[in-house]
């Protein structure tokens, strides 16, 4: 996947049609349920491929909670911060950016703990699996949620050309106010897969296999009940190191975003080919 290009324009055009500035978040995110086509049960691969519209891709995931008080992220996504992100990113020098989303809620007490988008480049298509997000809007009292999910999936479950053509990680971005649950058992991981050939996973475990092929970060959003805690901070810090981010309120992520690719990004700019096209060096 990842076929077409992202234009602001358009997108400005289509956001305005929709009226995604002024329409409240149960207005945009319509599903009652998970949408079967982000149903990550059974699903072998999502792929991150170049194309000759886009010779040098960059497989970008994000990984939004979607428990609680956490819808707002998505919603701000929609209205402001996902063009401003792609934008963002293809100013910054980095033109073939491939977007997935994931929802991530909490697999001991949501019926949809995890969903998965496409990788796209599209402005339409983007904006269609963001609004496709079933916002589940649950969680628990177990103080944490599955973000692990987005780990196990990133790793066992995308193919992409920036890693296995140019050994460029991609990059991934977990989303949230709360813990993460400290391991997943090979039950649940089976009845949300179809997997089931592992046992017990733990998150640092899972974290380390993604961070094989991803450069990861986590996003800790002081807000929500738990978002302002200092130990459930420090529970992030200890897991992630330098990977965590801490962001005051959600209308930062788009530029932390940016920021975090920009600088941690391989590619530079490149140099003019025979063709005319410039080359990128990694």
């Amino acid at each position: 996947m990842g076929y077409g290009a992202y234009s602001t324009s358009d997108r400005t055009i289509r956001a305005s049609t929709k009226g995604y500035a002024t329409k409240s978040v149960d207005e945009i995110f319509e599903s009652k349920n998970m949408n079967n086509a982000m149903n990550p049960h059974n699903v072998k691969m999502r792929e991150s491929r170049d194309s000759k519209e886009h010779p040098n891709s960059l497989a970008i995931v994000l990984a939004l909670d979607v428990t609680g008080s956490m819808g707002s992220i998505p919603h701000h996504l929609v209205k402001k911060g996902l063009p401003d992100i792609m934008d963002g990113i293809i100013k910054k020098g980095i033109k073939d950016p491939q977007v997935l989303f994931l929802g991530i809620g909490d697999h001991e007490c949501d019926t949809s703990p995890l969903q998965v988008s496409q990788f796209e480049s599209s402005d339409d298509l983007l904006d269609k699996w963001l609004t496709d997000i079933y916002l589940e809007g649950g969680g628990g009292g177990n103080y944490g949620e599955s973000y692990m999910l987005a780990w196990y999936f990133a790793s066992k479950h995308t193919s992409t050309d920036c890693f296995e053509k140019r050994k460029q990680k991609g990059f991934l971005f977990t989303i949230g106010d709360e813990p993460v649950l400290k391991s997943i058992p090979k039950a649940n991981l089976s009845k949300i897969m179809g997997d089931g050939q592992f046992e017990r996973m733990d998150a640092s475990t899972l974290l380390d296999m993604a961070r094989k092929t991803y450069n990861v970060y986590h996003i800790h959003v002081k807000e929500g009940s738990n978002g302002p805690k200092q130990e459930v901070m420090d529970g992030w810090k200890q897991l992630m190191g330098d990977n965590l981010i801490i962001a005051e309120k959600h209308m930062e992520i788009s530029n932390i975003i940016i920021e975090t690719i920009k600088k941690n990004s391989t590619i530079k700019p490149g140099v003019a080919n025979e063709s005319g096209k410039e080359d990128i060096i990694l």
